[in-house]
């Protein structure tokens, strides 16, 4: 029988690392008591980036708190007898949105697109109105234009900061900011874009089925060139040992 993991501990996948803990908000609550770092949520297309990207494998290997996101991971996991649930990052993101208003953190957001930030904080606004939001900047920024934005980020001292700049963007972006220190910094992907209401997550009964990157296929036909890397995953976590 699987082990059930009662402590947070550092495990792998494929050479990936990932965070075993039973609650994934509690451990980032614990993370920002302590001083803070960098979170990734870890899939299986991560996973197989990260073999291949030396910069991507290095974030992923210096953040302070991993969390198996996709239902491979927490097959592969699963085979080492540690049996964990998955943990959505948009869940936990949000989680820890709502966490902030309720204790006063300051919040900041990067990422996305000009029209869809807009609509993002509008609605942050109306529903998690104790929210201190102290900075927001879409992501279409020009390249020269980073540097300052960053220093403007870190001037604004915030205690939670979720960039939507696509992996393996955010996670880079973030480990290396020059200056970056205290507060939780976590890369969301494509949650602003669904939280704003330009796209939706899957139907529950489909995460129930562990098969959410199916519909996010249908959604965006272009994305099946990276959904070849899931077959890929299997193989090489049913080959190691």
């Amino acid at each position: 029988m699987a082990a059930t993991a009662t402590e947070p501990r550092r495990a792998s996948v494929l050479g990936v690392p990932v965070d075993v803990c039973p609650d994934v908000l509690a451990a980032a609550v614990a993370l920002w008591r302590r001083g803070g770092g960098q979170i990734v949520t870890l899939n299986a297309e991560m996973t197989m980036a990260a073999r291949s990207d030396p910069a991507l494998g290095a974030a992923i290997a210096s953040a302070a708190l991993v969390i198996p996101d996709g239902a491979g991971v927490v097959w592969a996991l699963g085979r080492q007898g540690l049996r964990v649930r998955r943990s959505p990052g948009i869940e936990l993101a949000w989680a820890l949105l709502a966490q902030a208003a309720s204790q006063g953190w300051r919040v900041a957001l990067v990422g996305a697109s000009p029209a869809v930030m807009d609509q993002l904080v509008a609605r942050l606004r109306q529903e998690l109105p104790g929210l201190q939001l102290v900075f927001s900047a879409h992501g279409y920024q020009s390249p020269d234009s980073w540097p300052a934005l960053g220093q403007q980020l870190l001037a604004a001292s915030p205690d939670l900061v979720l960039v939507a700049l696509g992996v393996p963007r955010q996670e880079t972006w973030i480990q290396r900011l020059p200056g970056r220190r205290g507060g939780l910094w976590m890369g969301v992907g494509g949650s602003f874009d669904v939280w704003a209401g330009v796209k939706k997550r899957a139907p529950t009964w489909m995460g129930a089925l562990q098969i959410e990157w199916l519909y996010r296929l249908l959604q965006e036909p272009s994305r099946w060139r990276r959904m070849l890397a899931l077959p890929s995953f299997a193989c090489a976590v049913m080959k190691e040992r």
